[in-house]
C-alpha cells in the first residue's frame, strides 16, 4: 500500500451495505415504523468520523442507491441524506465533542427534518402517504440505537485503522 493513502474504502463500504440489508429486511407490519434509518445513521457517523473522504457527493450517491433499492422517487433520499450530512458536516467538529445523549438527540432532529421533507415531498408529488405523522417514530428509534451504532463504527474503524 502507498504511503498516505487513504484505506479502509472496503470497511465503509460494507457498513453501508449492511445498512442497506438492515433497511430493508421485512418486519412485522407494526413494526416496521420503529425501524431506525440504518443508512443515514451509518452515513453520519463516516462524516463524523471522516469529513475528509465521506460527505456531500458520498451522502448523493447513497441516497440514489436506496432510491433505486427501495423503489422510491428517484432522487428524494439522495436529497434527503444530502441534506443530513450537510448538517452533520457543519457541525462534526462540534458532534464529536457532544455526549451520547446530546449527540442523540442531534441525530433525532436530523432524521425528523429528514422525513418530514421526504413526506412533503411524497404528498407534494401525489404519492402515497401515511395519513398521520407516525412515520415519524423511525427517527425516534434512530436516535435510541445512535449511542450502539457510534460504539460499533468507532470499534470498527479503529482496528482496521480506518484513515
Amino acid at each position: 500500500m502507498v504511503a498516505g493513502r487513504p484505506h479502509g474504502t472496503w470497511f465503509i463500504l460494507l457498513t453501508l451495505v449492511i445498512a442497506s440489508l438492515l433497511g430493508i429486511t421485512p418486519l412485522p407490519e407494526w413494526l416496521e415504523v420503529w425501524r431506525p434509518e440504518w443508512i443515514a445513521l451509518v452515513l453520519v457517523y463516516w462524516v463524523i468520523a471522516l469529513p475528509h473522504r465521506i460527505g456531500l457527493f458520498s451522502a448523493w450517491i447513497v441516497g440514489f442507491f436506496v432510491d433505486v433499492l427501495e423503489g422510491s422517487l428517484l432522487g428524494l433520499n439522495a436529497i434527503a441524506l444530502t441534506l443530513i450530512a450537510y448538517v452533520a458536516l457543519s457541525l462534526y467538529q462540534r458532534l464529536r465533542m457532544f455526549t451520547p445523549l446530546q449527540q442523540s438527540t442531534t441525530i433525532l432532529m436530523l432524521i425528523g427534518v429528514s422525513q418530514l421533507l421526504i413526506f412533503w415531498v411524497l404528498t407534494a408529488t401525489g404519492q402515497n402517504t401515511p395519513p398521520n405523522l407516525l412515520f415519524v417514530v423511525s427517527a425516534l428509534s434512530s436516535a435510541l440505537v445512535w449511542p450502539l451504532v457510534f460504539v460499533l463504527l468507532r470499534f470498527g474503524r479503529r482496528a482496521l485503522k480506518v484513515t
